[in-house]
């Protein structure tokens, strides 16, 4: 069986542009440069997509997706005038990722101002993270956590699994009499993307994965919502691929496609490096 790792992707700010890159370095709390930033709300809480779809208009670069870059941030969105950020030093606060706590520090105000620009809002702050979240103890380890991520440090997908997806989305247009929803992978933000000699939902029984010399645990797959729904380019929203999902996919109350990952140990992994699942 031969898989290869076709696609690595960071994600600077939590649900701001999808940033492709060939190579990346994997550090415990994941990628490094991943959702190490992210916007906020008064209340603290994390603004992702799912609710404020202009985040998607953002495109935030470190030195980890633009080696030239020179500033720990760069954010950029049409009509406005680029901005770099430093990392900051201040008083850590707390925060939380979908009711989950951490801490982070506020980002200078300059960031705040032009977001709440690019947003067309005046509720929201930059912050960037200041001591990782531990795992949740039904799946993580002791020692084990991540930043911003939603729940695990990495995220997998393989493109078998989105080629059947797509097929059964076209079968459920055409049993509609709608054009079928195409799907990029992007919707799914993955970090790490896989292709080869593989049966389509493989990864779902991986209990480990090595990408490259970097070893991965999987404690399980992702559980899907509606920010799947929004074209990432368009920011139009439908029905797809969640309706699809909820008719091949669905336990547990929820839906499922791709798999969580955790670092075992810490490395690079680069675009063509081999992907040799355990078990």
């Amino acid at each position: 069986m031969t898989v290869r790792l076709e696609r690595i992707a960071l994600h600077p700010v939590k649900s701001t542009a999808v940033r492709p890159v060939r190579h990346a370095v994997v550090e415990p709390w994941g990628l490094r440069g991943d959702r190490r930033w992210m916007v906020v709300t008064p209340d603290d809480e994390c603004l992702t997509a799912r609710e404020d779809r202009g985040l998607f208009a953002v495109t935030a670069d470190t030195p980890d997706t633009d080696a030239g870059l020179d500033a720990a941030l760069r954010l950029r969105t049409p009509g406005l005038e680029d901005l770099t950020v430093e990392v900051p030093h201040g008083p850590a606060r707390p925060v939380t990722v979908h009711g989950r706590g951490l801490t982070a520090r506020d980002a200078d105000p300059a960031a705040h101002a032009w977001l709440r620009e690019a947003l067309q809002r005046d509720d929201v702050r930059l912050v960037h993270v200041a001591e990782p979240r531990p795992l949740s103890a039904t799946h993580g380890r002791p020692g084990e956590a991540t930043a911003f991520a939603d729940a695990y440090p990495v995220t997998l997908a393989s493109l078998a699994s989105l080629r059947r997806l797509q097929d059964w989305v076209a079968e459920t247009a055409l049993e509609r009499g709608e054009d079928p929803t195409v799907l990029a992978v992007e919707r799914f933000r993955p970090n790490l993307v896989v292709d080869g000699d593989l049966e389509p939902f493989a990864e779902d029984g991986w209990p480990a994965v090595t990408v490259g010399a970097v070893t991965f645990r999987v404690p399980k797959p992702v559980d899907r919502c509606v920010m799947t729904t929004v074209d990432p380019v368009t920011r139009e929203r439908g029905h797809e691929p969640i309706r699809t999902l909820a008719r091949h996919r669905r336990w547990e109350g929820t839906t499922w496609f791709a798999v969580q990952l955790v670092p075992e140990v810490s490395g690079d992994v680069r675009v063509g490096d081999e992907v040799r699942p355990a078990g």
